[in-house]
């Protein structure tokens, strides 16, 4: 590590950074070398308390020994097999294990690379299913405003933030929108699923009256969505979709990259909510955010689907090179195993209560106009700086790090979902250091 800690601005120019403001990272760059558990380590020796689970993907904690020692073995075992017309022990083993945990129902699972693999996925076996069924003229898909569904063509077609979309052309056509859950004039500084705004998925009701149920092949939300800045369903809501799609024969899929593997303190958000969807997709948590992976759960009948006709042609026409990679896998199980052990699958329930009251003491600092929470996320938004959106809580995430926490910000709005391990004495530390940001910003 040693070698990798004097990095100067000139070392930076080659690497164009995802979602970043390069000019200013690399004015003042904020470089992280080392992390264990709840902490990651600067390049200045410095120890930042992560707020963020990396990137909502860190829910075991960092460096956990365990995911470890078991890439550490694989690498020397099997560093890779092909998962075309080929297998290898373990990614049966990880498909068998996370059936085990997923909802009622969802028995079968593909596997991908990342969360926008995932649901590039899901949105093709939709389609696909629709016509091995011989309902070939649903082709529609349905997303909401202000969905995030990753950034591969199929997920921001069907996802809903502008800035996402506005650069990239025609997208995919015959895709439509539902209205999002956000109502901060009925439901501000809630705490947990608010009260009111439920009724608003009847507005799938209008988008099936104008376009008819037999062109539509399934709706896609995010349960909570969460990189749009932490936005809850409604009372209801859920519920509602899921009869308008029982009714009208189209799949309902739960994006579930973010809230899955324990972040509302239940293994999925299907299971917070008490509503199964046909289709969920997943990543980030699955393997730790350790290696890359995801994975697509489908319910059997929709797999089921699929396996006709001659048992030597392929059903279905899709995956990826590294789909199940045996590292990945490996990297995987240890997850399961350790959420398992630590009862980290279900720890935010029980923390649940204490993060809300932390999270709502910061009503009445400076700026802040709403807040949210459910399981482990929290979210505040601030007022925008006329004329300079985004500013101020960019000025927040700066100023956070230099005082030694890792938070995220989407707009104006500071998004929190700490690692699963998180002590209540680590709660109270986060908090605070936001409070004493928001006091500083302008």
């Amino acid at each position: 590590m040693s070698n990798r800690l004097n990095v100067t601005p000139n070392d930076l120019s080659a690497f164009w950074m995802p979602f970043t403001a390069n000019r200013q990272f690399k004015q003042a760059p904020r470089m992280l070398v080392a992390a264990k558990d709840m902490h990651y380590t600067t390049s200045d020796g410095r120890k930042i308390l992560d707020g963020t689970a990396g990137l909502w993907c860190v829910n075991a904690g960092h460096c956990r020994p365990k995911i470890t020692e078991a890439i550490q073995q694989q690498a020397a075992e099997l560093d890779y097999a092909p998962a075309f017309q080929m297998g290898h022990p373990i990614v049966f083993e990880l498909a068998n294990r996370l059936v085990d945990i997923a909802p009622k129902g969802m028995d079968h699972v593909f596997f991908t690379n990342s969360g926008s693999e995932s649901v590039d996925t899901a949105l093709k076996i939709a389609l696909a299913y629709q016509r091995v069924r011989g309902e070939g003229s649903r082709t529609r898909l349905i997303g909401r405003e202000r969905g995030y569904h990753g950034v591969n063509f199929g997920g921001i077609s069907v996802g809903g933030i502008v800035s996402n979309r506005k650069m990239f052309g025609t997208l995919l056509t015959g895709v439509d929108h539902m209205p999002h859950t956000h109502f901060p004039d009925r439901n501000a500084f809630s705490r947990g699923v608010p009260e009111h705004g439920g009724d608003i998925a009847n507005e799938l009701e209008r988008i099936v009256a104008l376009h008819d149920a037999s062109t539509i092949a399934a709706v896609i939300v995010e349960p909570v969505a969460g990189s749009t800045g932490v936005i809850l369903p409604p009372k209801g809501y859920l519920k509602r979709l899921r009869e308008i799609c029982d009714k009208h024969g189209i799949l309902l899929i739960f994006d579930e990259v973010i809230t899955g593997f324990g972040r509302l303190g239940t293994p999925f958000a299907a299971d917070y909510f008490g509503v199964t969807p046909d289709i969920i997709t997943t990543a980030k948590g699955v393997s730790n955010g350790v290696i890359p992976m995801g994975a697509v759960f489908v319910k059997k009948e929709i797999h089921d689907a699929f396996m006709n006709g001659p048992e030597h042609m392929i059903e279905f026409f899709h995956g990826y090179t590294y789909s199940g990679n045996p590292i990945a896998s490996a990297a995987a199980l240890a997850t399961l195993d350790t959420y398992k052990e630590e009862g980290l699958l279900t720890r935010g329930a029980e923390l649940e209560d204490y993060w809300a009251d932390a999270l709502h003491s910061l009503k009445g600092e400076p700026h802040v106009i709403d807040i949210r929470n459910i399981g482990l996320i929290g979210a505040i938004e601030l007022e925008p700086i006329a004329g300079a959106p985004t500013k101020r809580a960019f000025q927040a995430f700066v100023k956070a790090f230099e005082r030694g926490a890792l938070i995220r910000t989407t707009g104006d709005i500071i998004a929190l979902s700490p690692p699963l391990i998180i002590t209540k004495g680590q709660i109270n530390e986060l908090i605070d250091h936001v409070r004493e940001v928001l006091r500083m910003v302008d």
